[in-house]
């Protein structure tokens, strides 16, 4: 088989509400999740031997302590082929983000090895090979627009949003994740997410509705942690944004736009010294 190229795409939270901690130590979450243009690009050549990764990005983990090659080994050992694949990830996604890149290359990978060592996993097959990997991989095999429960592995697909622009404002350093959740107390929030009314935004075309109705109820507690965080969401907004939110558990914050050339022009209008800042937009008109 020739090499397969494939692209690991990033997502944002228009929604990020925390409903409890569960007995097994996650949260009981309930979030909205999108995927968006911006991606990494994967090379899988087959090879024999084993499994070898190259990648370009930096801060990106190289080995077994990456995502992708952590994928390749689940779905080597799961099949007991003998088969090996030759990878190349190229980063674009910022890592510890809040955009799941990740997860992504993860997902991409699954799916990939899937076809090409002819494993014969099913989809549902796949998504419980991801769950093994990371909370976000499901979403990253559906993609789209979807609602996520659960850890974020239980999905229910939704109507594609509006297409929307999108500018991500990075600053430079990273957040945890499991650091974010170790002080997140559910019961005290003081962000509590209307999901109802953005599914309702999202089902009617509202791009309006979606923008009015964002909300993650981890905000505050990453602001406590990084006020520079809520700097961006505020410089966004008066930079022209219709609507600005942290993704995930940040540090990443994205505005929307009407397009992706009002995203272009809210880029221009951003500035601030030491930030990563990225224009996109909701992937395939979804947002």
């Amino acid at each position: 088989m020739v090499m397969i190229t494939a692209l690991a795409r990033a997502k944002i939270n228009l929604t990020l509400d925390v409903l409890y901690k569960r007995q097994d130590g996650y949260h009981e979450i309930e979030t909205v999740m999108q995927s968006i243009g911006l991606h990494d690009r994967l090379e899988f050549r087959p090879a024999g031997g084993g499994i070898s990764l190259v990648v370009e990005g930096k801060g990106v983990p190289r080995g077994a302590d990456n995502l992708v090659f952590r994928a390749a080994e689940l779905v080597r050992s799961r099949t007991g082929t003998k088969k090996g694949v030759a990878i190349h990830l190229t980063k674009a996604i910022p890592v510890a983000a809040g955009l799941g890149g990740g997860s992504a290359d993860a997902a991409v990978t699954l799916s990939v090895l899937n076809k090409m060592w002819e494993a014969g996993f099913s989809p549902a097959e796949l998504l419980k090979l991801g769950e093994q990997l990371g909370a976000d991989v499901p979403f990253f095999l559906q993609g789209g627009t979807a609602l996520a429960r659960g850890k974020g592995e239980r999905l229910e697909r939704l109507p594609p949003c509006p297409a929307l622009g999108l500018v991500l404002v990075k600053p430079p350093f990273g957040v945890q994740t499991a650091a974010v959740y170790r002080v997140c107390s559910p019961g005290q929030a003081l962000v509590k997410p209307g999901t109802r009314a953005m599914l309702e935004a999202i089902r009617e075309g509202n791009a309006a509705g979606i923008a009015k109705r964002l909300a993650n109820a981890l905000e505050p507690v990453v602001f406590g942690m990084y006020p520079q965080i809520a700097q961006i969401k505020e410089r966004l907004m008066k930079a022209g944004a219709i609507g600005a939110l942290m993704s995930g558990s940040g540090p990443t914050v994205f505005g929307l736009t009407a397009d992706l050339e009002s995203a272009r022009a809210l880029a221009g209008r951003y500035s601030e010294p030491g930030m990563q800042v990225i224009v996109t937009e909701c992937y395939n008109n979804t947002c």
